[in-house]
């Protein structure tokens, strides 16, 4: 079934759980929600990123704080974050294939970005190694807060249309 009619067909409080385990900011479900129905699965695309480029500040980190944290253990994933647990883990895959002591690196590394930053680390990590993961942490340490919350802004938007796109297929509803 295309995304359109996924999403056209729900409920309102389904539409919204599901656009939710998308994207955690309750301004872009609300958005989101508004735009309904969708005449194609491209304007639901289209639509989420026009809104989420749209967000204040607050928004965008109450996206962010609706993520795991890069490196954490899958008992911490399910258990915090039981509606995107499903899609959580499939994204962060590669990282339980990582050795105790990269893990730790990955969450040293996630402390001192979330200090720095106040957030944290956003990376779109679908087929991203863990190495891969604690290289982009140690590049973007550098960069200026501004900058940085571009960057994470537009890695959450590679994920929530991930997310939107499985809406629609196999997958379905995390």
């Amino acid at each position: 079934m295309s995304l359109h009619t996924t999403l056209n067909q729900l409920s309102p409080a389904d539409a919204e759980r599901a656009l939710k385990a998308c994207c955690a900011s309750s301004a872009w479900v609300t958005k989101m929600l508004e735009h309904r129905p969708f005449a194609t699965s491209d304007r639901v695309l289209a639509a989420a990123d026009e809104i989420w480029a749209k967000l204040a500040r607050s928004d965008i980190l109450e996206a962010f704080a609706g993520h795991p944290k890069i490196g954490q253990s899958l008992a911490t994933l399910r258990e915090r974050f039981a509606k995107t647990a499903h899609w959580s883990s499939q994204e962060q895959a590669q990282v339980t294939l990582a050795t105790d002591e990269l893990l730790e690196e990955l969450r040293q590394l996630n402390l001192a970005y979330e200090q720095r930053f106040g957030y944290i680390f956003i990376v779109c990590a679908s087929g991203k190694s863990a190495e891969e993961m604690r290289d982009l942490l140690k590049t973007r340490m550098h960069h200026s807060p501004d900058r940085e919350l571009g960057v994470a802004a537009e890695e959450q938007a590679k994920i929530t249309r991930i997310r939107l796109e499985k809406l629609a297929n196999a997958e379905g509803e995390p």
